[in-house]
């Protein structure tokens, strides 16, 4: 059966992104970066998959508890393009890397405002830029939102991304955050 929409899975395990990517899956968003599993990435580079290298400090067990930098945004950067020597080194092609800076993986609200302002260092690294801002704790952080209501600060900060370089948006509410991005992208169009 083939898939006609594109599907990423979320692992950094081996089995689980061959079967993914045997049953039609083409994306690996992996929290590790490539930088935990070789082997992963040999077989990303052999499907022809793409894959999403993300930063986390830490692990998904450690990476909330006091998050510490010197500055996030070198060492997220530096890491990231790390990953991307990986990939490059396992044969990943290029045009099938995205770069996320791991918005609330091992980073306190201070280091992800910090991120989204400079988002633009990301965009820099010459790959399409990926952001998870939906529904993130930092973005509840000023009304001490809980998770379902935050929605308005989701789009507030998926707009700002997208005006600052960011190419995806992962989000939950597909259909608001699909009318923001209509509204940005008419009005980019009007500039042409």
């Amino acid at each position: 059966r083939k898939i006609e929409i594109p599907i990423s899975i979320d692992t950094y395990k081996y089995e689980v992104a061959q079967a993914a990517l045997d049953e039609g899956a083409c994306i690996i968003n992996d929290i590790y970066g490539l930088r935990s599993n070789k082997k992963l990435a040999k077989l990303i580079a052999r499907k022809k998959a793409s894959v999403v290298l993300m930063h986390m400090q830490g692990n998904p067990e450690t990476m909330q508890k006091n998050p510490d930098y010197k500055n996030v945004l070198k060492e997220t950067k530096d890491f990231l393009k790390k990953s991307v020597a990986v990939a490059l080194d396992s044969g990943i092609e290029r045009s099938r890397m995205l770069v996320d800076p791991g918005f609330g993986f091992g980073k306190t609200v201070t280091h992800n405002f910090q991120i989204l302002s400079e988002l633009d260092q990301f965009v820099s690294l010459g790959y399409p830029v990926l952001v998870g801002l939906s529904r993130k704790s930092f973005l509840g952080s000023f009304f001490s939102l809980p998770v379902g209501e935050r929605l308005y600060a989701s789009l507030a900060a998926a707009v700002y991304a997208s005006e600052h370089g960011a190419h995806v948006l992962r989000v939950h509410e597909v259909s608001a955050h699909r009318h923001a991005a209509s509204v940005i992208d008419r009005l980019r169009n009007l500039k042409k």
